[in-house]
């Protein structure tokens, strides 16, 4: 990336010294040309980007690994501890106030719950790979 870097560096001393010799009222238009050249650097690193790993995930495919495979215990089974958790103080809350019923509506609430998220796929939080890079670098 340091090659890069030195050309758009050149690239924007070349264009601040051209709006020198041309004067301002080229200003709007060198500033767009140059903001263009960055957009399309941009664009052609985030393709790559995007082509790395689609080739990762098809390579992980072929070799027959699934994407949570790599989730830790907590991203794969966060919600359900929390719902045990919550179950207690919910049940409680739900027996004082409703009986048996508010029970029962408790335990469907936690149970719908969990099922909407195992029929989502199943962790909480996406695994490391799958965030956004913090930085724009390749």
């Amino acid at each position: 990336m340091e090659a890069r870097d030195h050309e758009l560096k050149k690239e924007l001393a070349a264009t601040l010294q051209a709006r020198g010799e041309l004067g301002a009222e080229y200003e709007t238009a060198l500033i767009d040309s140059f903001l263009e050249k960055v957009e399309q650097r941009l664009d052609t690193t985030l393709d790559r980007r995007v082509r790395r790993q689609l080739a990762e995930q098809q390579m992980s495919v072929a070799r027959g690994a699934r994407p949570a495979e790599s989730w830790s215990f907590g991203d794969r089974h966060g919600l359900g501890i929390v719902s045990l958790v919550l179950a207690v103080p919910l049940s409680a809350i739900g027996v004082a106030n409703a009986g048996i019923e508010g029970l029962v509506v408790a335990w469907l609430g936690i149970v719908g719950v969990n099922a909407f998220q195992a029929a989502r796929g199943g962790g909480l939080f996406r695994r490391r790979e799958e965030r956004a890079p913090s930085d724009w670098r390749d």
